[in-house]
């Protein structure tokens, strides 16, 4: 399924990804809704929010980051990739991860700060 605007590296990236979650196109439920915010008269006409449903799981996203209707399916599959990933991984997801550095990292920086103070 070829999507307008993303790369062939990316969409390879995404459908390996999707194998590994063991996501298939079969299981969503996909639908396209009006989006909301700027973007003029264009936005208003055109349905490109994408709004999937994984129906094994019961997991929903609804994506409308980019004006283009193909972007922004190929960024709910990604998506509906991560909520997956943290579901069945728990805190060995990439996106747990992430944020277990992010938290280090502040953590070292107040503490830097609360010496620095004293």
């Amino acid at each position: 399924m070829p999507r307008y605007g993303v790369t062939a590296k990316k969409e390879m990236e995404l459908l390996a990804r999707m194998a590994a979650v063991a996501l298939r196109e079969e299981d969503l439920e996909e639908s396209f809704v009006r989006s909301g915010g700027p973007g003029g008269q264009k936005v208003n006409r055109s349905a490109t929010c994408v709004q999937l449903r994984h129906r094994p799981t019961g997991l929903e996203v609804k994506m409308q980051q980019e004006r283009s209707q193909g972007l922004n399916r190929f960024f709910a599959r990604r998506r509906l990739c991560e909520l997956l990933e943290a579901q069945q991984m728990g805190d060995a997801s990439p996106e747990a991860r992430e944020q277990a550095r992010l938290r280090k990292q502040k953590d070292r920086r107040r503490r830097r700060g609360k010496t620095e103070r004293a």
